[in-house]
């Protein structure tokens, strides 16, 4: 990874696009890249997606997408001096604790039944009978940060 991350240095280096590499930018170019990674999967049904790879010509779109999506990912952190692996293992260790892996046939599974969450906070039904949470850290900051 730290090879990979100088060469992208020097890449940019030797044709003088260092002013060009700003944290906006570069965030800007990986949500662009990000977005052509998925403008290939657009209109394909789930199992159309799970075949993608099957395809030479489509195996080679998506490489490449992911490639360059990696490649400002780096840059981005170069940018900022963020360590990706770093920065990923601790958020894995974060998501590891605000949501604990499921016990089969436990506590956790007799919690689900009864209503009761882990955290202590209540769950609900709305109006349409869908699970509503009343608060706690899986509601709705969880929905938005995802894991």
């Amino acid at each position: 990874m730290v090879g990979l991350r100088r060469r992208l240095v020097e890449f940019a280096a030797a044709r003088d696009w260092q002013p060009y590499h700003t944290p906006k930018n570069l965030a800007a170019a990986l949500s662009v890249e990000a977005a052509e990674l998925l403008e290939i999967f657009q209109w394909l049904t789930p199992e159309q997606a799970e075949r993608v790879m099957e395809d030479p010509e489509s195996a080679h779109r998506v490489a490449d997408e992911v490639a360059d999506v990696l490649a400002y990912l780096l840059q981005f952190c170069e940018a900022l001096g963020i360590d990706p692996l770093a920065a990923l293992a601790a958020k894995i260790d974060r998501n590891e604790l605000r949501f604990p892996a499921k016990r089969r046939g436990g506590e956790d599974e007799r919690r689900d039944r009864e209503g009761e969450r882990e955290d202590g906070e209540d769950e609900r039904r709305g109006e349409e009978g869908e699970r509503e949470e009343t608060g706690g850290e899986r509601g709705e900051e969880a929905m938005r940060e995802g894991p």
